[in-house]
């Protein structure tokens, strides 16, 4: 077969139809919302995957999806101006370790500092005030 009689191949920038895509969701207060990811280069990224045995296996099993097809997926992701979809991305970071972010607020809680600090705040807040008025009453 001659180069001529070939169809052309497609370029790899192309966008190719991917099918169904299982997507990652996560769930909001009026449903389920799709997550939207950050590339290795910093650009924000739609996500999907042809199986959900891929999703498991890149996200872990704890993680919601939802089917959409290619052309639903950038049209879910355009209004947000992300127009970069990534199918079946291998790595991902790992999800961010939420006790230790929590026992780090509560460490430095404002409940927890010294009560004679608070105090101090709340008197020259009150000194402010008293000044304030005096001004205006004269």
């Amino acid at each position: 077969m001659s180069p001529v009689d070939r169809p052309e191949d497609p370029e790899p920038s192309e966008p190719v139809p991917a099918g169904l895509l299982y997507v990652p969701v996560r769930s909001g207060p009026t449903g389920c919302t799709a997550r939207f990811f950050r590339a290795p280069l910093g650009g924000r990224t739609a996500v999907g995957f042809t199986s959900a045995a891929k999703l498991t296996a890149t996200l872990g099993a704890e993680q919601a999806s939802i089917k959409l097809s290619e052309p639903a997926l950038r049209a879910l992701a355009a209004p947000l101006g992300v127009t970069d979809l990534t199918v079946d991305p291998s790595l991902s970071a790992p999800a961010a370790d939420r006790s230790a972010a929590t026992a780090r607020e509560r460490e430095n809680s404002w409940r927890r500092r010294h009560p004679q600090h608070i105090g101090a705040l709340r008197v020259t807040g009150a000194a402010a005030a008293v000044a304030c008025l005096n001004l205006l009453i004269g």
